[in-house]
């Protein structure tokens, strides 16, 4: 009898105690998570009007309350979307989830601006948010889980943010440096054949850019060089390093980067020099006379005045009897 007496008693302290104590609705926003709205505190962020409401996200934001930022700009999302300050508040979000480090949420909603939004004033700053944020991640930042937990760093993911921003403005103003930043990704993740094609690109489309076009052109020539010095020295590579390097040195031939080019030309004909007399060798060696002798040539013809030159000569003219080859002259 004590304890059902006692029940009742909670209860009836429980329901005179909730309307007062209880949270008011737990209320989630994308991007922002979860939080609750608690009754008498709403009113000091809270506005009938977007115009008003926005001069609230604004004032917060100057005054660094970034949690009243995001409430003001997100009502002004769920209430007035279509209204003329929704890309503003868009924006506001966007800057609040910087400086909280949830990067990818910030480029996700600078994102919403560029697709909801694209008349908006601030397009190409937002364009240029992007690109700093990319930046961060190409520079080591790692890419986050429920953007609070840190899972790994990524090239391709942030190949895949630069995409999205010469996407959404081919021909902005940022978009040539994002396109030359794809490559970079590409370059740091040992994609050498993707990096060549982003700067490749990067030099075509943006040809009427001088600097631009000249630093893609010579990426692409640095590039492949990367692609020849691999474990195997890569031959083919290498002739489209050389290649690479003699459009840009044609192109651009008072660019203080062509003595550095051509010191590269030197080294990598040496090596292709080189290759070509070790091959030639492993022919000899496998008395595969005929292949031997192609080899050699190679060599003479790739540069008849390396020291290689004249062993090259020297086997070809021991190797000839077995062939009934002429004397190389």
């Amino acid at each position: 009898m004590k304890l059902r007496f006692g029940i009742w008693i909670l209860l009836f302290v429980v329901v005179v105690l909730l309307p007062s104590r209880s949270p008011a609705p737990l209320i989630y926003v994308p991007g922002e998570g979860w939080y609750y709205e608690n009754y008498g505190e709403t009113g000091k962020w809270q506005r009938p009007r977007a115009k008003e409401q926005l001069e609230v996200a604004e004032q917060a934001f100057t005054n660094k309350d970034y949690s009243v930022t995001l409430h003001a700009a997100h009502r002004i999302l769920r209430v007035w979307p279509l209204s003329d300050y929704a890309p503003r508040a868009e924006y506001l979000v966007g800057r609040c989830l910087e400086t909280q480090g949830k990067d990818e949420a910030a480029f996700k909603a600078y994102q919403q601006i560029i697709e909801k939004y694209p008349r908006s004033g601030q397009f190409n700053e937002v364009l240029w948010r992007q690109y700093e944020i990319a930046n961060r991640f190409l520079g080591g930042e790692w890419f986050k889980l429920w953007n609070l937990i840190p899972l790994y760093p990524s090239m391709d993911d942030t190949a895949k943010l630069y995409g999205k921003i010469v996407s959404s403005g081919p021909y902005s103003e940022v978009a040539p440096h994002a396109q030359l930043r794809i490559g970079a990704a590409r370059e740091k993740q040992s994609d050498y054949a993707d990096a060549v094609k982003a700067y490749e690109t990067a030099a075509d489309r943006y040809h009427d850019q001088p600097v631009i076009a000249a630093d893609a052109m010579y990426r692409t020539g640095l590039a492949w060089e990367k692609q020849a010095d691999t474990a195997e020295y890569d031959q083919g590579a290498a002739a489209q390093a050389i290649a690479a390097y003699t459009d840009f040195m044609t192109f651009y031939p008072d660019d203080q980067r062509v003595a550095a080019v051509q010191k590269a030309i030197v080294k990598l004909k040496a090596e292709q020099v080189r290759g070509s007399f070790e091959v030639a060798q492993f022919y000899e060696h496998g008395h595969k006379w005929a292949g031997a002798v192609v080899y050699y040539n190679s060599v003479l013809q790739l540069d008849a005045n390396s020291p290689l030159a004249v062993q090259a000569r020297q086997r070809i003219d021991i190797l000839k009897p077995r062939l009934q080859l002429p004397a190389v002259k």
